[in-house]
């Protein structure tokens, strides 16, 4: 399965070398992925191409315009050969639901997905009551617009279309894919500046080292992110190697 991402911002140019790199760039060269950026200046009504005014009721700061998005994001869903129909409209907002892994997870099932990357104070409320379909955030802190959240969740979405990876199981051995943080991973040297890689990865015991890598992503989630545990999908064994960590009696 392919998906064709159409990102509406005001800053085109801010896209012109992130989606050029990587497994994105190597997605969209095998046709796995298809991105399109638009201006949305492109469609407003005026010579000036205005996309922001000043908000009614006064205060300060700008809020962008309806009409431009509505035109660009009317005008995406009529064009030929593209999906139209149950189209995710992604307004990228502080407001929106945390994104995650499993947000993640659920975008990328969809052929297609339009992203509408706010600015300035944010967008006209009839925007999110008439257009949206979703709206997501990336955190809570402050961004100027949402082009880098854009950015992030196109990536995370375009690393688990098969095909992309090399590793098939790949996606689901990384940070946060099952609810914990990743294990530890070396490489040559077997020590480097007195610090050795741990015996058990140099052993052959494919069974131990498995044990090994899953007690390492336990622990290392016990003492980061303790607050992914309560979501986590956790085994007897797991619940058992963690009352030990809170004894103190594991390493």
């Amino acid at each position: 399965m392919a998906i064709h991402y159409d990102i509406l911002t005001i800053f085109p140019e801010a896209f012109q070398g992130i989606f050029s790199i990587g497994m994105v760039r190597k997605a969209r060269e095998a046709g796995l992925a298809s991105i399109a950026v638009h201006n949305l200046r492109d469609y407003a009504a005026d010579k000036h191409r205005t996309t922001d005014d000043t908000p009614y009721g006064g205060g300060g700061g700008m809020v962008m315009k309806p009409e431009p998005i509505f035109r660009a994001v009317e005008a995406l869903l009529a064009q030929p050969g593209l999906p139209a129909e149950n189209v995710p409209i992604i307004l990228l907002s502080p407001q929106g639901r945390l994104f995650t892994h499993e947000v993640a997870k659920e975008l990328a099932r969809h052929p297609r997905l339009i992203f509408i990357c706010g600015r300035y104070e944010g967008v006209d409320e009839r925007v999110r009551q008439l257009l949206a379909t979703d709206e997501i955030s990336i955190g809570d802190y402050v961004l100027s617009g949402g082009e880098i959240a854009a950015m992030a969740i196109v990536e995370a979405t375009v690393r688990l279309i098969p095909g992309v990876l090399g590793d098939p199981g790949a996606p689901f051995e990384d940070s946060l894919a099952e609810g914990l943080l990743e294990y530890p991973h070396y490489t040559r040297p077997r020590v480097f500046r007195g610090a050795a890689v741990p015996e058990v990865l140099l052993s052959g015991n494919h069974a131990e080292i498995v044990r090994w890598r899953r007690q390492q992503a336990l622990k290392r989630t016990w003492e980061r992110r303790p607050d992914l545990l309560k979501k986590a999908r956790l085994t007897p064994e797991d619940w058992e190697y963690l009352q030990k960590l809170e004894r103190g009696e594991a390493d």
